[in-house]
């Protein structure tokens, strides 16, 4: 299907991009179009879930931004991977599917997105999902408990969590579900399970539906007040693209505000001092940024992790033939093993903190290569699921090429000051249970059993780093005042433009942000096509 009109254009071909390919095109009646910066997906570790720490560091499949100086930070700049492949995040990402909770979408709904509660979204959630162990599931996202897969150690972490007053959960997604087990994976027969997969892949057998991978959207067209279609960059060649209906931006929380701010959408200062023209005045474009961060320990341990496996040449072997053979073992589970939610004190109203407690401990490399430990370790990390600290992004230049400019922000408010120690005082506390004692050796930095909280603060301070979870620069909301979009992902006062991916939570949910994106654009799908009519 070559063409320059389309009924839809969808901007990147991530999470929610391919949620939003399979949708429109579903029924024949629209053609879709869908542009990718990045291109395919057919890579051995992309599909191996081990192999997420081979992608971490590869810039022919992820964006590899870096956020400005942090003060929060202790003046540190932090790598922020953001997927430039088809399946976006979904195709680089740890694979662990965590909806979030109940309460990260009753407060969307606070914050003006009328129609996007639980009990709303729950329904989308259940529609979209087939889990390994529910045979009722049907829906396309694959969900696997993998716990008979899990290495051995970390049936220790389970054993430690009742010692330090939490309670021990089959399944985290579970309404109400408080406390630590084992993580589900979007792993299907010991393949990672991406939005290409379970979305894309199959409607590309539709005659309505165009990918172009290896494309680069420069900017967004006009006709007159409405969005009309864009321009892209592809093999050297500039092309430009008409949409009957509608452009939808899902290039994510760095890139869907970036591509607004170039095409004349965003604070008209901004845009003016890039000699950009003003299309429309939106203050809130770029602003909001949330994002989850979290503390690492790692431990000493005295029986074999992972690292007996992984940490050598005959363990990496082995472990591959039997990979190779069976589609099962250390190769086929993907890092995040066992975790949670859980209070950080029992003043807490309710889960505040995300732990992960992996099987195996490690150092990153300058260059971003995994080097594991060769003895036996173990880390755990908690992240405060509901950060109060606001960031931006905000374009350098009116160049496309030029990366934005990302202020994290960091432990800017007393609240999320408090919380990174109450964070770090939890790994402790759970690493002291007879449990893990009983195979801990010690911490690898001694001082951390003795650190009092200005210690802690100073140490996260210095060491902490993001989960990945880049949300809400394109917020929904009440109107422009607060907000880029409404409830509906249509940008305020701007014809023929919605923004469908993790950029437009009004708040980041407790966990990571994976499923809640797909479901996003799941509901999107829903209004684009019943505007449409």
């Amino acid at each position: 299907m070559q063409q320059d009109q389309y009924d839809f254009i969808v901007v990147g071909a991530g999470s929610a991009g391919c949620v939003l390919a399979d949708r429109l095109s579903d029924n024949g009646k629209f053609s879709v179009l869908v542009v990718e910066a990045g291109g395919t997906d057919a890579r051995m570790w992309i599909k191996i879930p081990v192999g997420y720490a081979i992608n971490y560091a590869n810039p022919h499949l992820n964006w590899g931004y870096h956020t400005d100086a942090d003060d929060g930070l202790s003046g540190r700049s932090s790598y922020w991977p953001r997927g430039r492949v088809v399946g976006g995040s979904s195709s680089i990402n740890a694979m662990a599917y965590v909806r979030g909770q109940p309460r990260d979408f009753d407060d969307w709904v606070a914050a003006g997105a009328d129609g996007w509660g639980w009990d709303a979204v729950r329904d989308t959630y259940a529609a979209m999902e087939t889990a390994s162990d529910d045979p009722a599931g049907t829906g396309p996202v694959w969900v696997q408990d993998l716990s008979d897969q899990m290495n051995p150690f970390s049936a220790h972490f389970i054993k430690a969590a009742p010692q330090a007053g939490y309670q021990v959960v089959d399944d985290m997604n579970r309404i109400g579900a408080e406390g630590v087990g084992y993580y589900r994976s979007n792993v299907r027969r010991g393949r990672r399970w991406s939005a290409a997969d379970a979305f894309l892949r199959p409607a590309m057998k539709r005659s309505n539906l165009r990918l172009v991978t290896h494309a680069h959207v420069t900017r967004l067209e006009f006709s007159g007040a409405k969005v009309d279609g864009l321009t892209y960059l592809h093999r050297g060649k500039s092309r430009r693209v008409t949409a009957r209906h509608e452009v939808i931006l899902s290039a994510g929380a760095i890139n869907s505000p970036q591509l607004l701010q170039l095409s004349g959408i965003g604070p008209a200062q901004l845009l003016q001092s890039h000699g950009i023209q003003v299309r429309h005045d939106l203050p809130q474009v770029g602003q909001n940024l949330q994002d989850h961060l979290a503390i690492t320990h790692q431990f000493r341990a005295t029986k074999d992790t992972l690292n007996a496996i992984l940490g050598n040449r005959m363990g990496r072997l082995l472990a591959g033939m039997r990979y190779v053979l069976t589609r099962r073992g250390p190769l086929a589970v993907p890092v995040n093993q066992v975790g949670g939610f859980v209070r950080s004190g029992p003043d807490v109203a309710s889960p505040d903190v995300q732990l992960f407690c992996n099987p195996a401990s490690y150092e990153i490399t300058p260059e971003g290569k995994v080097a594991m430990d060769w003895t036996g370790g173990y880390l755990m990390s908690a992240q405060t699921c509901r950060p109060t600290s606001r960031g931006s992004v905000r374009i350098r230049s009116a160049n496309h090429r030029d990366t934005p400019s990302i202020n994290a922000n960091s432990l800017a408010t007393p609240e999320d000051r408090h919380a990174a120690i109450r964070g770090s005082r939890l790994i402790r506390d759970l690493s002291l249970t007879p449990e893990l004692q009983s195979v801990t050796l010690g911490p690898k930095d001694a001082s951390f059993t003795t650190m009092d909280d200005a210690a802690l603060l100073q140490d996260f301070r210095d060491r902490a780093s993001t989960v990945y979870h880049p949300t809400c620069t394109c917020r929904m909301g009440h109107d422009a005042r607060d907000s880029v979009v409404d409830a509906r992902l249509r940008v305020h006062r701007v014809a023929g433009l919605r923004v469908v991916d993790a950029s437009a939570f009004p708040n980041i949910t407790s966990g990571n942000t994976n499923a809640p994106t797909m479901m996003l654009a799941m509901r999107a799908a829903d209004m684009i096509l019943q505007d449409a009519g």
